[in-house]
């Protein structure tokens, strides 16, 4: 196991999670993990400052109006391969599998199975290879949600792209490229996976 690579999985599992009590009182500890790896701090460092120079309720705010008031930003993935079709549920009861088969008691907190900070976490603290398997099976996702916080100039892009740098070759250098490498887009009828298409992005303003 990569001791970078399970600091900056958890770290980011963290970061992209709804801010708490808790989560503030964990910022020294992250810098102080990260900060054993040259340049794994610099990612984080502005959301990591954000937290430090903003009091609870304006993150919470802020994050609530980032990730959870639309799907521009969606940190599901399988929201960006199935969107809400009949194939998402198949395929949110094969994330459960894979945390069944850990033999590690997995807390969702209520969440859906794919929400990219449970996976981060399953990585980073119960079985690295199989969190990164599933990683790379959606890497579309984790590109086109780095795509979404980019084209909104949000801090938490460069976390995203941090946990891209992980898995085997290169980031795709646009949402087009995203296109080749997965074939498939985020569909909103109800049955099916229609072939990808770009109106389907989520796009400024949405």
């Amino acid at each position: 196991m990569s001791r970078k690579d399970q600091v900056t999985f958890l770290a980011a599992a963290w970061c992209l999670s709804y801010p708490d009590e808790l989560l503030l009182e964990r910022v020294p500890l992250m810098r102080a993990a990260l900060g054993e790896f040259p340049g794994a701090l610099a990612p984080f460092a502005v959301v990591l400052d954000s937290f430090q120079d903003n009091d609870l309720m304006a993150l919470q705010s802020q994050y609530v109006a980032e990730f959870d008031l639309g799907k521009r930003h969606a940190l599901h993935l399988s929201y960006w391969t199935d969107g809400d079709t009949r194939r998402r549920g198949e395929v949110l009861g094969a994330f459960k599998k894979v945390y069944r088969g850990s033999d590690t008691l997995v807390n969702t907190r209520g969440e859906l199975p794919d929400f990219l900070p449970m996976v981060l976490e399953f990585a980073a603290t119960v079985d690295m290879a199989t969190g990164k398997e599933l990683l790379q099976q959606y890497r579309p996702s984790l590109e086109l949600i780095k795509f979404g916080l980019l084209r909104d100039d949000l801090a938490h892009t460069e976390i995203v792209q941090a946990v891209c740098n992980t898995l085997p070759g290169a980031s795709p250098a646009d949402e087009q490229a995203v296109m080749r490498m997965a074939g498939f887009g985020p569909p909103t009828e109800s049955v099916g996976l229609d072939p990808y298409d770009p109106r389907l992005l989520p796009m400024k303003g949405a």
